[in-house]
């Protein structure tokens, strides 16, 4: 996903480079000296393979010098092109924009990148320091009545500029998006614009950093080995020195990961502990140092007052506008339409978990620490599948490298090789270089899978450089994840979710990789947020696809293939629980929602009642199904690019499930097929209306028949 479904580094800086400046005068550049020139490696670009940045040599302390002569630099370039006395050009206009701030989009790739996956008390504070001076950086440019001018009159006389496609598409997005920022409002209107804007960087900032805070401070610490019965040797020892390393000597550490529901339920028979860690998981960030309630009801009241301000009815309304939904109408629909048959569905498998529960000799009713640890117990007499032995044959080198990295040779013609040159922020991330089946060198590859302090939860794709011909760059671009590394000489498995995941990341990785426009506002993963996690879910699919998973699926001692048997059980089993994962989803996306839809005077004051209220709205307030995330810590939503947006996920899948069987009846994982789905989808970047990308590779729109078939939720 962009996160898989995650906050985005990306939707900080990428937004700050078609708007954005300050008013930072020129004096500020005589602020940073000659001396800092030439050894802040920051202020150069970067000499190594297309511009990967020399983590070998990039200090903290080389931030804000190349922060603040970036942003002076990048006003002097805007204001070069606002004050411009020639009659507006396409050239020396919309083409002198994408020139510009070179220095503060490296810097700020390189910056945010490390804040989600390598973050330090430092390099949190420098983030807050930097919030306010970026949003205002953004707000002087979006408002800069003069540029606007010169992009309005290229937009009014858009059809005798003969222009090519591309470029058509780049003046129409320039303008919408000046106009959304507030370019026609008032003076008066567009104050307070700048000062909501700086408010919320700040809050969406300090949200952010309260959870990873809290990722730590609530960690479950575990007194006796015997409450943890139901894990292996091998996860009791893992939580052991998760202890050790957190200072907590002969005790065991459980970690909290970023959804509300915990992988570890699953597993643990000790009912109590079961409901400690759940309840650790659902009610973080509210109370404490870390407590995120009023900031998530300033947000929706800021989020709310700059919609009306820019005439709309809410936040929805304004951010749906550029997506493919349009509206929130058809976002309610689109999920609303879903919810008898998920419902259905949740219930009949709540029944099956009853029955079990009954069967035990036990009395009490499910509840959200129940459903993963019993659901597990029906999955496995219904499949007869030890997860634990089901994970021997997913050895993480073997799944990346005879998994994911065999899928892309195999569909698209590319190689991975490693480069071991270059250099890495962490020893455990690994660079590689991406050749296609012809040789030609395409992209600079970054794989940091593994879970440590510092980095946030989930799973995302970033870039540290973006494709364009036009500045003449090729990307580099990274994979983020979570995977729990085993001790060093020890093997890493890894669950067949994770799997998906891989392949979903690369789905995001190959759509940056495979760019190949002329501008960079419009590469790679700059399309709608209801588009940008098509082309990552439609990898997953190919996890499954016999050929694939019989090339990785092997034994990690042996080298045996996966039995035909379990191979069978691990494909059939895909959809088991499939009522319970897709209702967590569609209670967060209504909910995501109807914190959007509140208008400014309506605000609520306590975050549970209007969850519960929410849910209930919409008929999905099961008490054993609560939303995946829970909205103090709902990150997408609240923290990152995702507000009115975390139904894209669902949008998006409807998309790749209709292209997977769309290219399975071409004939499945050949190259032709994948060179169509290339062409067509992953290099097009935002160059063209995405529906039409779409109708290009498929004939004609997407329906929901795969979805349900994908989902197991079909009901013929």
């Amino acid at each position: 996903m962009f996160m898989k479904k995650t906050v985005i580094a990306a939707a900080i800086y990428s937004t700050l480079f078609v708007s954005g400046c300050s008013n930072y005068s020129t004096e500020m550049t005589s602020a940073v000296s000659a001396e800092t020139a030439y050894i802040n490696p920051l202020l150069n670009v970067s000499t190594l393979t297309y511009q990967t940045p020399m983590f070998d040599k990039i200090k903290d302390e080389h931030f804000m010098p190349a922060f603040t002569l970036g942003m002076a630099e990048h006003l002097e370039e805007v204001e070069r092109i606002a004050s411009n006395p020639a009659t507006p050009t396409f050239e020396n206009t919309l083409v002198a924009m994408e020139k510009s701030g070179a220095l503060l989009k490296r810097t700020s790739s390189v910056f945010f990148n490390l804040i989600g996956t390598d973050s330090s008390v430092k390099r949190r504070q420098l983030q807050k320091e930097l919030a306010p001076m970026l949003a205002e950086h953004r707000d002087n440019i979006n408002l800069n009545a003069a540029l606007f001018g010169r992009i309005k009159s290229l937009y009014d006389n858009r059809n005798s500029l003969e222009l090519d496609s591309e470029s058509k598409r780049l003046l129409d997005v320039y303008y919408t998006n000046f106009v959304r920022a507030g370019a026609k409002l008032s003076a008066e209107d567009k104050e307070k614009i700048r000062k909501i804007n700086e408010e919320h960087s700040s809050l969406t900032t300090q949200f952010s950093q309260n959870l990873l805070a809290e990722t730590s401070a609530i960690s479950v610490i575990v007194d006796d080995k015997a409450a943890l019965d139901g894990l292996t040797e091998r996860q009791i020892l893992a939580t052991k020195r998760a202890a050790e390393a957190a200072g907590h000597k002969d005790k065991y550490l459980i970690g909290i990961t970023n959804t509300t529901r915990q992988p570890i339920l699953a597993s643990l028979t000790n009912r109590a502990l079961r409901q400690q860690i759940w309840q650790a998981s659902a009610y973080r960030a509210q109370s404490g140092d870390n407590d995120n309630t009023q900031i998530i009801i300033r947000l929706a009241q800021l989020r709310a007052e700059k919609a009306a301000l820019l005439g709309y009815k809410s936040w929805a309304d304004y951010g749906l506008e550029k997506q493919m939904a349009r509206n929130p109408k058809a976002v309610y629909d689109m999920l609303g339409s879903m919810v008898p048959a998920v419902v259905s569905n949740v219930e009949k498998e709540a029944a099956d978990i009853k029955t079990l529960i009954q069967s035990e000799g036990h009395s009490f009713d499910i509840k959200p620490w129940d459903w993963a640890y019993y659901a597990e117990k029906v999955r496995q007499s219904r499949y007869d599948l030890d997860e634990t032995e089901v994970k021997k044959y997913f050895e993480f080198n073997n799944v990346l490298e005879n998994g994911v990295f065999y899928t892309m040779n195999k569909l698209y013609g590319v190689s991975f090789k490693a480069r071991p040159d270059l250099p890495v922020y962490h020893p455990d991330v690994k660079a590689y270089e991406l050749f296609d089946n012809n040789g030609e060198s395409l992209a600079i590859f970054f794989a940091d899978y593994f879970a440590r302090e510092g980095k946030r939860g989930g799973a995302w794709m970033n870039s540290f450089v973006g494709q364009s011909e036009l500045l003449n760059q090729k990307p580099v671009v990274i994979n983020v994840m979570n995977i729990a590394k085993a001790p060093d000489g020890e093997p890493t498995f890894v669950s067949y979710n994770e799997v998906t995941t891989m392949f979903h990341e690369m789905g995001h990785g190959l759509h940056g990789m495979f760019s190949d426009v002329k501008y960079p506002s419009l590469a790679g993963t700059a399309v709608s947020r209801d588009f940008v996690e098509f082309p990552s879910t439609f990898e997953e699919d190919w996890a499954a696809h016999p050929e694939v998973i019989s090339n990785y699926a092997k034994h990690y001692q042996t080298g045996e293939p996966i039995p035909n048997t379990l191979l069978d059980k691990v494909i059939r089993s895909r959809t088991f629980n499939m009522g319970y994962d897709t209702l967590e989803y569609m209670a967060s996306a209504l909910l995501d929602m109807e914190w959007h839809t509140i208008s400014p005077e309506h605000a609520p004051t306590d975050i549970n009642e209007f969850e519960q209220a929410a849910l209930e709205k919409h008929g999905v307030a099961l008490d054993y199904v609560p939303p995946r995330y829970k909205s103090a810590f709902f990150a997408h939503s609240m923290g990152g690019g995702y507000s009115a947006g975390y139904y894209a996920y669902m949008w998006s899948e409807i998309l790749a499930a209709d292209a997977y069987a769309y290219v399975q009846k071409l004939g499945g994982l050949k190259l032709e097929n994948g060179e169509k789905y290339r062409k067509h989808i992953l290099s097009v970047g935002n160059s063209r209306p995405v529906m039409d990308s779409y109708k290009a590779f498929r004939g004609k729109e997407p329906t929901t028949a795969a979805l349900l078939k994908r989902r197991g939720l079909d009901p013929k």
